[in-house]
């Protein structure tokens, strides 16, 4: 019965942000929202598709990533010009970096406090600010 419950729980959840659930979509928002918030690459996404005998390309994951970090069921964080994570945990929070595992960890909004931030260039609006803290 939760398999069907989740299934179908998925399923309404790409509808809801006007996602076709095609096979590939269900298989992978399974993996991402079944369970706790994580971060995730699109290589370490891979790779577990691989342990389950999930077949899809890294290219369709790459893709699938972004149209849910586009419809708001993920949130992109750029680490460096080189990587790139999702986190299933879309409300306002920052993240610490280690740099010797490549991994995000989250900090509550409320614990960075920013005394100034400029004004958005004329014509745009701040979106939203990131902060990602780099330890060893």
């Amino acid at each position: 019965m939760q398999t069907i419950r989740s299934f179908t729980n998925v399923i309404a959840r790409l509808r809801d942000v006007n996602l076709r659930p095609t096979r590939q979509r269900i298989a992978l928002a399974k993996m991402l929202f079944e369970g706790d918030d994580r971060h995730i690459t699109a290589e370490m996404l891979h790779q577990e598709t691989q342990k389950t005998n999930t077949r899809i390309s890294l290219a369709t994951i790459y893709n699938t990533l972004n149209q849910f970090s586009s419809a708001g069921l993920l949130r992109e964080i750029v680490v460096d010009s080189q990587r790139c994570y999702f986190d299933t945990n879309t409300t306002d929070h920052h993240h610490f970096f280690f740099e010797k595992t490549n991994e995000l960890k989250d900090i509550e909004a409320g614990d960075v406090v920013l005394a100034i931030v400029p004004l958005a260039p004329a014509g745009t609006v701040i979106k939203r600010i990131d902060v990602v803290v780099r330890v060893e």
